[in-house]
């Protein structure tokens, strides 16, 4: 990496199976403005709930895991957009493994913001809204409530319209 750039890490899981398919290595932001009613990490909204780690440090505990994939969550990674931008660029160059973020925002809004858009050519998947307690789901799939949605991001950019990711698309590892 070209510069060193530190991010709000509330925890990292190693090898877990719930933010996507197959085994990940999850990085859990610490910080969140969206506070959704209902959010099953409400400790995950405080930045200062976090340890300040270095892109770098977090490479390497991915690297480290070498049939793991990643995954972002949180909190809310996109509330530390840049530094997310970092790791995932980072992580694609050094690794090329397939990434998974969640956020509350939606697909729309970060496409028309270019802060959050910067992270979009290193994204797969996309798991994008708020969660919306109404609209709980157990029966979902890698998100918990239905308004919420997998989004194929290269095949998204590649179109210019926004494609759903499906659990056979060459997009799964």
């Amino acid at each position: 990496m070209s510069s060193t750039v530190k991010i709000s890490v509330l925890r990292i899981v190693e090898d877990t199976t719930v933010d996507g398919p197959g085994f990940r290595t999850s990085v859990y932001a610490a910080g969140c403005t969206h506070h959704c009613q209902g959010c099953h990490n409400p400790e995950s909204w405080d930045f200062d709930n976090g340890t300040w780690m270095e892109t770098e440090e977090i490479l390497e505990i991915i690297q480290r895991n070498l049939f793991s994939q990643v995954s972002f969550s949180g909190g809310d990674p996109l509330c530390q957009a840049e530094g997310f931008t970092a790791l995932a660029r980072c992580i694609k160059k050094e690794t090329g493994k397939n990434i998974w973020c969640y956020t509350g925002f939606t697909y729309e809004k970060i496409c028309r913001t270019p802060l959050l858009s910067g992270i979009l050519p290193y994204i797969d998947v996309l798991v994008d809204g708020r969660f919306v307690a109404k609209k709980k789901d157990l029966s979902l799939v890698f998100r918990g409530s239905s308004n919420q949605r997998l989004i194929d991001v290269p095949a998204s950019l590649r179109t210019g319209k926004t494609v759903l990711w499906e659990r056979n698309s060459d997009v799964l590892l």
